[in-house]
Parts: C-alpha cells; sequence; structure tokens
C-alpha cells in the first residue's frame, strides 16, 4: 500500500512539474501570430560622386541610336553579314544576318554567358544537355558559360538576331568539331588544351528561352530580369506611354559603367546628355556612355504599351540622382 501511494504521489508532482513547465515555456515564447520586423531598406547614400567633365566622347561603333533602318540598308543585298553596334570596356553586341539554310561555328564561352534576341527569320538552336529549339521574333536565348552552341537559319528567310557577350570573351572551339586550330586573330593564337569547371546550366531564374511575344505579351505577363548574372544583366521593362518630360528631369548616370537598349516593343524616349531627345522604334537600339545623365522613357501615343531590354554589366549597378529627384527618374 505504501508503495502506490508513493508511485501515486510521484505520478502528481510529475505531473504538475510538466503542466508548471509547459506554462512557462507558453510565456516565453513569442504569440503564434507575431512576426518579424518588416525590412526597411536604409536611405540613399548621399556621396560626392565623381563625373567626367567633358564626358567622354562618342566613339564608333558605339551611337546613341542604331536604328534598325539604318542597320539594314548598311547591308542591303548580302546574304550573311555583321554588324558591330556595341563596343564597350564590359560589353559588346552586333546585328547578324544568316542566310536561310546558313549554320554557325560549334563553339563555346569560357566565362561568361551569350545573350541573343531573334528579330526575324527563324534560329535553330542547338545548345549541348537542351533539346534544340526554333526560335523566332522576340526570343531571346540564354547560353550559359562552356555550353558549345550552334544557330541555324531553317526558314524561308535570312535569321536577323542580336547577340551579346562579354568585352574579355574569347570564343573555345571544341575539337571534336574543329580538328584544325582557328587562325590568329587579333594577337589571339590557339592552342590545344583543356578547359576545367565543367559547363553552366540553368536554374529557376535563368531558362534557355523566353518567347517575349507570346510569354510576356500575348498572356499580358509581368516582364522582369531574363539574365542578372555576373558580368550579364538583360531586363526586361515594359510600360505604357506617357507625355515625355521636361528636359529638367535629367534621369540618373552610372560611375563604372555604360548602358544600352534593345527595343522591343513600341516606342522608347531617349534623353543623353550633349544629344537632342529622340524616340526609337521597335527594333533599334540605344544607349548611354558610362557617366552620361540619361533617362529612358515610354515614347509613342500615350497609353501603348512599350518595352525596352535594358542590358549593362551589373544586376546590382548603382544609379546616380540628383537630390532634387529623391531617386527618382
Amino acid at each position: 500500500m505504501n508503495i502506490i501511494r508513493l508511485w501515486t504521489a510521484s505520478c502528481a508532482i510529475a505531473l504538475l512539474s510538466s503542466v508548471a513547465l509547459q506554462a512557462a515555456t507558453a510565456q516565453s515564447a513569442p504569440p503564434a501570430t507575431e512576426s518579424r520586423p518588416k525590412y526597411t531598406p536604409p536611405p540613399p547614400l548621399v556621396a560626392w560622386t565623381p563625373k567626367k567633365t567633358p564626358y567622354t566622347p562618342w566613339r564608333e561603333p558605339n551611337r546613341p541610336w542604331w536604328k534598325l533602318s539604318d542597320v539594314l540598308a548598311l547591308h542591303k543585298g548580302k546574304a550573311n553579314w555583321t554588324q558591330p553596334v556595341i563596343r564597350n570596356k564590359d560589353l559588346v553586341a552586333d546585328w547578324h544576318q544568316l542566310a536561310p539554310g546558313g549554320k554557325t561555328q560549334r563553339l563555346a564561352y569560357s566565362d561568361n554567358r551569350t545573350a541573343i534576341i531573334v528579330w526575324d527569320g527563324e534560329l535553330r538552336v542547338t545548345m549541348e544537355g537542351q533539346e534544340p529549339f526554333t526560335a523566332r521574333k522576340g526570343f531571346e536565348i540564354n547560353v550559359p558559360l562552356r555550353v558549345p552552341f550552334t544557330l541555324e537559319s531553317t526558314g524561308a528567310a535570312p535569321a536577323l538576331y542580336f547577340q551579346l557577350n562579354q568585352a574579355s570573351d574569347m570564343p573555345l572551339y571544341p575539337v571534336d568539331s574543329t580538328p584544325q586550330p582557328p587562325a590568329k586573330v587579333n594577337g589571339w593564337e590557339y592552342e590545344q588544351r583543356i578547359v576545367t569547371g565543367g559547363p553552366g546550366g540553368f536554374d529557376d531564374k535563368h531558362q534557355p528561352y523566353l518567347d517575349y511575344f507570346k510569354d510576356v505579351i500575348a498572356a499580358d505577363a509581368r516582364p522582369g530580369a531574363f539574365i542578372a548574372d555576373q558580368h550579364m544583366f538583360v531586363n526586361n521593362i515594359r510600360g505604357r506611354a506617357t507625355p515625355t518630360p521636361p528636359p529638367s528631369v535629367l534621369g540618373h548616370f552610372h560611375v563604372g559603367y555604360d548602358e544600352f537598349w534593345f527595343v522591343m516593343e513600341g516606342n522608347i524616349t531617349l534623353q543623353v546628355e550633349g544629344q537632342p531627345v529622340f524616340t526609337a522604334a521597335a527594333g533599334d537600339v540605344i544607349s548611354a556612355p558610362q557617366g552620361h545623365w540619361h533617362r529612358a522613357s515610354f515614347g509613342g501615343p500615350v497609353g501603348q504599351w512599350g518595352t525596352r531590354v535594358a542590358i549593362n554589366p551589373y544586376p546590382r549597378g548603382g544609379h546616380v540622382y540628383t537630390q532634387e529627384s529623391q531617386g527618382r527618374q
């Protein structure tokens, strides 16, 4: 009987201790509905910012405005051609036309992605490790680093496309498809070597392609960055046309890099320091050099949709504004 009473008392004490512990824990724990404070970004940095004076002059082939019509006129009657458009310390970009049945040499780039925007015809894209696909007008293509690829014009009309690479990149030619060394180019001589590091790939933010006209415009979807990687930012910005702001609205400039835009849809109005304000059309390429005040806005009839593909080397690049603007364009 004493053993039973002792056991019963022990159980009661243990139960009371457990209840007390749970009560104490409940009191010390935050309510289930309590959440962390919302993140508030710090105020922008106010600093003495370097501004080139006088600003750096334009250097060919760079121009404030490369009209697509002018590019086509330069190469009228040619089946295959390349037109340099952008040359700066970070990026290079060219227009290319490939005649029906034409195919590029199989190659890869060592350390950076390749971005391509198709504007006419049909381009069969073959990347190692991916199913081949056919790209048409408005397709944005993303080729990872160290992934061999070829482009083939498969339609009845020539394939017209805009290609972007990092300025320091030199093409690699796989020996299995190019058994003989390519010719020496601009002081570079090709040697057969092993390249380590493995191929680049894709993730939730980087896909092989985007059919912009179908996946964004027709679907009324929200656009965004197509590539946001080291040394390359390809960002789709879409909006409706509004009245052009007055010249006193300077926009911003970049301390460390140039920026340019591919007009994908509608019209884009650009004001660049030292240049007249102009309105570009779809297919045109517009640019602003490092350190130049610039302001891009959606142009054309008020309410018309427009898209500019902003391209620069830094996904988190800094923007310098006047203090009066409060950091807004």
